[in-house]
This record gives C-alpha cells, sequence and structure tokens, in this order.
C-alpha cells in the first residue's frame, strides 16, 4: 500500500513539473509575441519622429511635390541658404531666436477650389465636349423616318507646364538651424506653387502653362452664334468705370449665363475691385452686397456667392475686372500626379538641394459657363 502511495504521489510530482515546463514555455512564446510587437512600435514611433521630406513618411502629394519641383529647379535661381550671408540663413545659425518662422500672408488664388481638377497619366490629355445633341422631328404615324443630323463635338487639350524649384541649403545650416528648415522649406515651395498656378488659372499664356480663363477669345456675342471656345463679355457702358446704372449691367451679365449653369455659379474679382462693388445701390438706395448672415456662408451680390481671387485684374479701361461663372462646369485643370519634392544630399555637397515639381494644366472647358464684364463705353 505504501508502495502504490509513493508512486501516485512520484507520478503527480512529474505531472506538476511538467505542467510547470509547459507553462514556462507558453510564458516565453507570450513575451517572445510582446517583444516583437514593442520593436513594431518603436519602428513605426520612430518612423513618425522623422522629417516628412525623408521619402519614407511622405504623403504621395508631398512625394511627387518633392520629386519634381525641388529636384529640377525653380522658375526664378533661388540663392543657397547658407549661414555666411545673414538674409541668406545667417538669422538661424545659432542664437537664441525663436524656433517658429513668421512668414508674410501671400494672396493665394481660389480658382483650384472653383474648378474641375481631373487627375491625368500623361502630359497629352485630351477631353470631348459634346457642343450640339442629335436632331429631332415630328411626323404622323405612317410617315417616312428621314435621317436627322449626328451630334457635333469638339475636342480640348488642356495647355500645361512645369512648375519647378531647386532651392539649397548647407548641411552646416541644416545641423545649427533653430528651426525645422527642411519643413519651412517645403511649405514655402508649396505656397509659392499655389500662388504660380492660381496666377496661370486666372490670364496664363497656355504657353509652357495653362492658359487662363482671360486669355480665351473674348466676343460680345451670345451663346447661340458665338465661336466654340471663346467667352462673351458685356461692356460696363463707361470707359473707366460701372457707369451710371451699374446695377443693371451686373444684372445683364447674370441672365447672359444659362439657366442651368447659373445654379452653381459665383462672381469672381479682386479686392479692390470688391471695394468698390461693395458701395454700389440701387436707385432706390439699397446695396447691391449682401453679407453672409451666418458663419462660413459667403457674402453674396444679387444672390451669388463672392469669391476674392487676387489675380483678377483691377477696374481700368478695357480690363475684365469681374467674372461671373460656373467654374466647375466652366473651366478644366488637368494634373499629372502630384506635387513632388526630393531632399538630395548628394549632387552639390556641402549643399541640401530640395527639389520640386509640379505639372499642371488648364483651359476654358464650356465657354458658355463663364461670362465676363468689360470696362468700356
Amino acid at each position: 500500500m505504501d508502495m502504490a502511495i509513493e508512486t501516485e504521489a512520484l507520478a503527480a510530482s512529474f505531472d506538476i513539473v511538467s505542467r510547470q515546463d509547459e507553462a514556462e514555455k507558453a510564458i516565453n512564446v507570450l513575451r517572445s509575441d510582446v517583444d516583437e510587437v514593442k520593436a513594431r512600435l518603436d519602428r513605426v514611433s520612430r518612423a513618425a519622429a522623422r522629417p516628412v521630406l525623408d521619402g519614407v513618411r511622405a504623403s504621395v502629394e508631398v512625394k511627387g511635390f518633392v520629386d519634381g519641383y525641388l529636384r529640377r529647379g525653380s522658375e526664378s535661381e533661388i540663392k543657397s541658404i547658407s549661414g555666411a550671408v545673414a538674409a541668406d540663413g545667417g538669422y538661424a545659425v545659432p542664437r537664441e531666436i525663436d524656433a517658429m518662422i513668421a512668414s508674410e500672408l501671400k494672396e493665394i488664388s481660389p480658382i483650384r477650389n472653383l474648378a474641375q481638377v481631373v487627375q491625368v497619366g500623361s502630359a497629352g490629355y485630351r477631353k470631348l465636349i459634346a457642343t450640339g445633341g442629335s436632331a429631332s422631328g415630328w411626323v404622323s404615324e405612317v410617315a417616312a423616318r428621314p435621317e436627322t443630323s449626328a451630334p457635333k463635338f469638339a475636342e480640348i487639350a488642356p495647355p500645361s507646364g512645369e512648375l519647378y524649384a531647386n532651392p539649397a541649403a548647407s548641411q552646416a545650416m541644416l545641423d545649427d538651424a533653430a528651426f525645422d528648415l527642411e519643413g519651412w522649406l517645403a511649405s514655402e515651395i508649396a505656397m509659392e506653387f499655389a500662388r504660380a498656378e492660381g496666377a496661370a488659372f486666372v490670364a496664363g499664356t497656355g504657353v509652357n502653362q495653362p492658359k487662363g480663363f482671360l486669355s480665351a477669345t473674348m466676343l460680345i456675342a451670345g451663346d447661340a452664334t458665338r465661336a466654340f471656345g471663346s467667352v462673351q463679355y458685356v461692356g460696363s457702358g463707361n470707359a473707366t468705370g460701372f457707369g451710371t446704372t451699374p446695377e443693371a449691367k451686373l444684372i445683364d451679365l447674370v441672365h447672359t449665363m444659362k439657366a442651368g449653369h447659373r445654379q452653381g455659379a459665383s462672381w469672381v474679382m479682386n479686392s479692390a475691385t470688391l471695394a468698390v462693388v461693395r458701395k454700389l445701390k440701387t436707385a432706390d438706395g439699397a446695396f447691391l452686397w449682401q453679407p453672409g448672415l451666418v458663419e462660413g456662408q459667403p457674402d453674396r451680390l444679387l444672390g451669388y456667392p463672392v469669391v476674392e481671387a487676387e489675380d483678377m485684374p483691377s477696374i481700368a479701361a478695357n480690363a475684365f475686372p469681374i467674372a461671373f461663372g460656373n467654374f466647375k462646369a466652366g473651366y478644366l485643370i488637368a494634373e499629372r500626379n502630384a506635387t513632388t519634392i526630393l531632399r538630395d544630399p548628394f549632387t552639390n555637397k556641402p549643399f541640401v538641394h530640395f527639389y520640386a515639381t509640379r505639372r499642371v494644366g488648364g483651359q476654358v472647358l464650356d465657354s458658355a459657363a463663364i461670362k465676363l464684364l468689360k470696362i468700356e463705353a
């Protein structure tokens, strides 16, 4: 009996030891999993701490902007940033300075937000426009059905160009500067690109850049008789300003547009013109201008929102200071990829170049959707 009890106790102890071994193995597996998770989190946190410009964490838009613009150079040569000259970066070498850079406010054109934007895979983008539908006719029950005319099409190919810049900073400058110089350069280039392309959407020539809607052929003829691609304008009635009945001319401008396009239309003018328009009154003394009564809602002129675009010309003889249009239907922006940026520390040591490009095109899409006011007698 004693032998059986000892055997049973020995077996129980072996079972306990075996279970302990299994538990230790399971704990070791869990520890290994925890260590792996910690390592992954550490890698993620280190990647998140890297500057956007290192190309690892950069978004598609930022990466595209850097690769194109900063890699190939700038429309106007930008001097290298170094500590040798105070104005070129010497102010930022070791001193007790504010780590945040304050920049002057730059006016950015809002046309991109108003227009139709498409992403394209190549520079040779084309779009077909239906200029007339199929004809129809009335016949009796048993009459012959003669052939009707087919729909007409037109093709547009928005002219495009490439914005580029290639500023450089010395490695010593990058090491010594008290602020995030790389991030600041990226934001400065992005701001300059936005300003340059906005100006091109309004008045671009179409030669190695978008063709602005003010560069289209201007005619006074209506939609029924005007050539495709040309934009209609209404005269102000005065050689230097709005004349004696400005509200009448603005109303005429609104109603030269088809009712379907008026649903999403808005006014576009610069702040100098807007200052004049805000003072216009009807014959009974009421202001044409209607301020937005709800926060976030735009101010309105004759019931339509007003958008400020500083690239629009000011009031002057033969100028087109006011546009009224449904730009979503009237103007097309075609861009290949997004803005790209590349940090290049190898080409010109000891300088680090920030090369960025952006390829973008633009052209009037439906000329019936944009109307202009011309200052003329």
